[in-house]
């Protein structure tokens, strides 16, 4: 990762906090979820990749990134435990738009689109909790860069 460009993307602060969901809504999401083994270092998922569910951090060290397209790193933060990565790729249907690397030994979960938008469907009060999620990443993206 190449350090921020003195001259070009000036590097943002984005709240990891904005990635924590409440206990509850974890729950739900890890009826469906597969535990994602991550005895060494592990790339969870790449900026840019398409987007093929979401990952769930019940502990440990989970890095975020986003890389400017010169290869800059713009942005790196710790995930929180509870924290829900990958969330606006899979409600989108876009690709990621951050990176997420987990360190060895770090607890993590996965859901696919297709089964959080089984949930989606079938519990509103689950979709609504994600959209208020996803509003929080909004929100702490946008102070980010004003």
């Amino acid at each position: 990762m190449k350090p921020s460009s003195p001259q070009g993307s000036r590097n943002v602060q984005i709240d990891p906090a904005a990635f924590v969901s409440d206990p509850m809504l974890i729950r739900v999401l890890s009826k469906r979820a597969v535990l994602v083994p991550c005895e060494t270092e592990r790339v969870l998922f790449r900026q840019d990749e398409p987007a093929i569910g979401i990952f769930i951090v019940h502990n440990g060290a989970v890095t975020l990134s986003l890389m400017s397209q010169d290869g800059h790193s713009l942005f790196a933060a710790q995930a929180r435990p509870c924290s829900i990565l990958g969330l606006p790729g899979v409600i989108s249907e876009k690709p990621y738009t951050l990176s997420a690397t987990a360190g060895g030994g770090a607890e993590v979960s996965f859901v696919s689109s297709a089964d959080l938008k089984a949930l989606m469907e079938a519990e509103a009060p689950l979709a609504i909790k994600l959209l208020e999620l996803l509003a929080a990443e909004v929100r702490s993206a946008r102070k980010a860069l004003f």
